[in-house]
């Protein structure tokens, strides 16, 4: 018996006795496994299997309320941090900060609720892919039923439009093609037939199966339904869905272990403050808490997670200017640590077009000009563009091209499409090209007959007229079927001589051997007394005229974006349903690293994890894939910590792109499965707008390191100052209300214009960077405790120098809060080239959101300082024109360390690089 689904979770029944391959079963076998015939199912059997498999659907599970969905936005450490801080700020009655902060955290929560809904739109993507209802045979009667009642063992009638409502395995065929490019990304139409295939053969290969939510273009098809619901690939991969979890990002990892290691250095400071300054100090424990309640005011840095999200935003516009809708926020960074590129090829590294690229005749070969379907280009001999007219044999054969053809080449908004069969698509291409117009061809030299193309006798032939009395046959098809049918040949001087079957052989070969699909074309002159087209005809007699090269042409610019990806150490790998040579010949072309091997789906299931592991490392084309196959490739990736980007569009690419890092949908050819499971969506196809793409994540991520630099020594020094302070028992240098001022208004004002730098020069030439480390560095370790000791020093021997100057505390305060404020300010400068140095014109003049920051926080000190109203609520006092000019000279000489502190460091680097 078949496998089947249950009624109650649609898992398989008979997962354990179901055959391994229905494709390769002869008819009469699997009438047996199934216990039925080709006469069609009884009203009895039907009631009977209907309760055993259930209904031909595909069941989703219950998603989760709204509610928990919300709330499980907040479990993360850094969510936690800033729920504790606006704890804190509460108990300090600041409720506009404890307002803001609560602000931040809802908003985070809402893009998460929000993103993590659209998720569940995959799954009802792909069940809405089945059709709605079946013509079957029951009780011998033909009926039309709706597709859920279906079950296996129905006999099902299919036609030229119809979408195929289950896994067939046909037993009667009729010039029945089937387009199967969202299950297997194959962009032509595959040619059935009723004949079993090999048990190991790939999805691609299977021509004796027509399969759920792929669509008939031709013909006709009668077979037994043998899978239905979950047991149907398609039904495969969406259960694939369901299984895949979704990944976090890079930088949430990472943030998630720096808010762990942040609030646990925060707490254990806080602690030993509270219990030196009741145990050493003997300081009342409400004083004491007032205290420590500082400290951790001056540690969290409150802002971080308001910067996180902006910069990300500012990614998402930026890319969307590149051609690249983000679906999911957080994908903006992700594509900046990108090591791997799995993309599909038909239609992200090709054009999706295909055409004639190469003509053989036996005495010539010809190069053809142009790409795609624009009917542009010439012909070239030996070096030398040649009109087609000037070649006998060429202009028979384009014309001969063009007659036998049932497809339509059509001009819209300055593009052109193809009616019909994309290969016949390029045929008329080719005529066009050497001057022939299809309507005027029908008018002088009309069809009488054809023998339409059928995949047992692999060709198409037409008989025509020329209103003269000539009668003349025009065959295409296979190579070598036609090859064997002819008994002469025609030169491309228009004569001809007997067939030399060997060197036709050597042209084939030739051909396929770079990875184009070879097509021939023959002729047979009639009588005029003949009327009517019969096998006979074309039997025996043709005369050979030449063979078709055709490919899918790289996209000109995905070329150079590969090139950029090696530069950028991004290693990009091919996966696609097509065959192993056509693959390895585009991959040539496209320049990736290593064609000289390609692996098939099949030979990927024969593997164990450990050679997957070894071949993955070393190979870059992967062919005749299926969706397992493209989910275990992303996941042996993953697994040797690659952070990995998968392109597709069908809705077999579903499964590989929800687990990839990043899920990237084609959003013209792309299904709504595909776009769905993904994080990103090309708007072009285009696969140069991914690198696009990862410059920008690549900035994002620069300019988070650079918000994270700049904030975390502000508020080190100010917890320095606050922790000095308390161990010696003096007054603090600046008031919690005061450090929350800073905190809240100046520095989140200013790390806020780091998410708008344009992305550093060098940027796309440094390699990807390694996901494991930590988001603070070595370096940045050092800079952060550097600087935090110099704003440390700043604040204190401001403070101090002002009260042995007479001033009041109060005054000293002010003079504290300006300097650290100023010294924010020149290390903004600083900080925007980590590396460089800022000494430059563009580093000291800076970018318009950093001059606006700048504007903005001096007009605010100034009110800070100055205001009546702000004396009462922040116990500020107005300074001196002199002490004004002591607070930016403090901010100066910061800014000159720094910049000595970089010198330095450079001149190291460079001794031990060179040693």
């Amino acid at each position: 018996m078949a496998s089947r689904n249950g009624s109650n979770n649609g898992q398989s029944s008979q997962d354990k006795t179901a055959p391994a391959a229905w494709h390769g079963l002869a008819i009469d076998a699997v009438c047996d496994q199934l216990e039925c015939d080709r006469t069609g199912l009884s009203h009895d059997a039907v009631i009977a299997r209907q309760s055993e498999y259930g209904p031909n659907s595909l069941p989703t599970a219950k998603p989760k309320s709204a509610l928990v969905r919300f709330a499980r936005q907040f479990n993360n450490l850094l969510i936690y941090v800033l729920l504790i801080a606006s704890s804190v700020t509460a108990m300090m009655a600041h409720w506009i900060d404890t307002v803001v902060i609560l602000a931040v955290c809802f908003l985070n929560a809402t893009i998460g609720f929000i993103q993590e809904g659209k998720a569940e739109e995959t799954l009802r993507a792909i069940k809405n892919m089945l059709s709605p209802s079946a013509s079957v045979l029951r009780d011998g009667q033909r009926k039309t039923i709706p597709t859920t009642e279906l079950v296996p063992g129905d006999v099902v009638r299919l036609e030229a439009g119809d979408r195929i409502p289950a896994d067939i395995r046909l037993f009667m065929v009729k010039n029945f093609g089937v387009l199967e490019s969202a299950l297997t990304g194959e962009s032509l139409v595959v040619t059935k037939n009723a004949d079993p295939v090999a048990r190991e053969a790939a999805l691609g290969d299977r021509k004796s199966m027509a399969y759920a939510g792929t669509l008939v273009t031709t013909g006709q098809a009668q077979g037994l339904v043998v899978a239905t619901g979950f047991q149907t690939e398609i039904g495969k991969i969406n259960r694939l869905l369901g299984d895949v979890a979704a990944l976090t990002t890079p930088l949430l990892r990472q943030m998630s272990q720096f808010a762990k290691i942040l609030t646990g250095i925060i707490l254990l400071v806080a602690v030993m403050v509270f219990a030196f300054g009741v145990v050493v100090q003997g300081m009342s424990i409400d004083a004491t808490f007032v205290a420590v309640v500082s400290l951790t005011v001056a540690g969290i840095p409150e802002g971080l997670p308001a910067i996180l999200t902006i910069a990300m935003a500012i990614g998402v516009q930026r890319m969307a200017g590149q051609h690249a809708i983000i679906r999911r926020l957080p994908a903006v960074e992700t594509l900046g640590a990108v090591s791997v590129i799995c993309s599909d090829k038909t239609g992200t590294l090709t054009r999706n077009e295909m055409t004639v690229q190469s003509v053989w005749m036996p005495d010539c070969n010809v190069d053809v000009s142009g790409i795609g379907y624009d009917p542009h280009g010439g012909f070239v001999v030996s070096g030398v563009e040649q009109d087609a007219d000037d070649i006998p044999g060429l202009a028979l054969l384009t014309r001969a091209a063009m007659l036998c053809n049932d497809a339509k080449l059509v001009r819209k908004d300055d593009a052109w499409n193809v009616l019909g069969d994309p290969m016949e698509g390029a045929l008329l291409v080719l005529a066009m090209k050497a001057g022939f117009d299809h309507d005027r061809l029908d008018e002088t030299v009309p069809r009488l007959d054809v023998l339409p193309f059928d995949s047992s006798y692999k060709y198409m032939a037409t008989l025509h007229h020329d209103h003269a009395g000539h009668k003349l046959i025009v065959v295409k098809g296979a190579p070598d079927r036609l090859v064997a049918m002819a008994s002469h040949q025609r030169n491309s001087d228009g004569q001809d001589h007997e067939i030399d079957r060997e060197k036709w052989t050597a042209g084939i070969a030739g051909l396929a051997a770079q990875g184009m699909r070879v097509l021939a074309v023959a002729i047979r002159e009639m009588p005029a007394s003949h009327q009517e087209l019969t096998f006979d005809d074309v039997e025996n007699g043709l005369v050979m005229i030449g063979l078709l090269g055709l490919v899918d042409p790289p996209r000109p610019e995905a070329i150079s974006a590969v090139a950029n990806c090696r530069q950028a150490g991004i290693r990009v790998k091919m996966i696609t349903g097509d065959h192993g040579i056509t693959a390895q010949a585009i991959g040539a072309q496209l320049g990736l690293e290593n064609t000289e091997r390609y692996l098939t789906g099949p030979e990927i299931d024969a593997m164990n994890q450990a050679d997957l592991q070894q071949a993955i490392e070393t190979t870059d084309i992967f062919a005749r894939t299926s969706p397992e196959n493209k989910l275990q490739l992303v996941m042996a990736l993953q697994a040797a910590g690659r952070v990995v980007a998968m392109t597709g569009d069908g809705v077999n690419d579903a499964p590989a792109l929800k687990r990839s890092d990043v899920g990237i949908a084609m959003g013209i050819s792309g299904t709504e499965a595909a776009k769905e499971a993904a994080e990103m969506v090309l708007v072009d196809d285009n696969f140069a707008s991914i690198v696009n793409a990862v410059r920008e994540g690549r900035t994002v991520y620069d300019n988070l390191k650079k918000s994270i630099t700049f904030l975390l020594p502000i508020n080190g020094g100010e917890t320095l100052g606050v922790l000095v302070a308390l161990m010696m028992g003096v007054v603090l240098p600046i008031s919690p209300l005061q450090i929350l001022w800073v905190n809240m208004v100046s520095s989140i004002g200013l790390a806020l214009s780091l998410a708008f730098e344009k992305a550093e020069p060098d940027l796309m030439a440094r390699k990807p960077r390694n996901v494991a480390e930590p988001v603070l560095s070595g370096f940045l370790v050092w800079r952060i405790v550097f600087v935090s000791l110099l704003f440390m020093a700043g604040i204190f021997g401001s403070f101090e120098l002002a009260l042995m100057q007479g001033a009041s505390v109060e005054t000293a305060r002010t003079v504290a809060v300006n300097v650290l404020v100023a010294m924010e300010v020149f290390y903004l400068f600083s900080v925007r080239y980590l590396g460089g140095t800022s000494l430059t014109l563009r580093g000291m003049v800076g970018t318009r959101p950093v001059l606006i920051a700048i504007s903005s926080v001096f007009v605010l000190q100034l009110i800070f300082t100055y205001v009546p109203v702000m004396h009462f609520l922040f116990e500020t006092r107005p300074v001196s024109i002199a002490a004004g000019i002591g607070i930016i000279g403090a901010g100066i000489g910061l800014f000159v360390i720094l910049e000595l502190e970089k010198l330095v460091i450079r001149v190291v680097t460079d001794r031990i690089g060179k040693t």
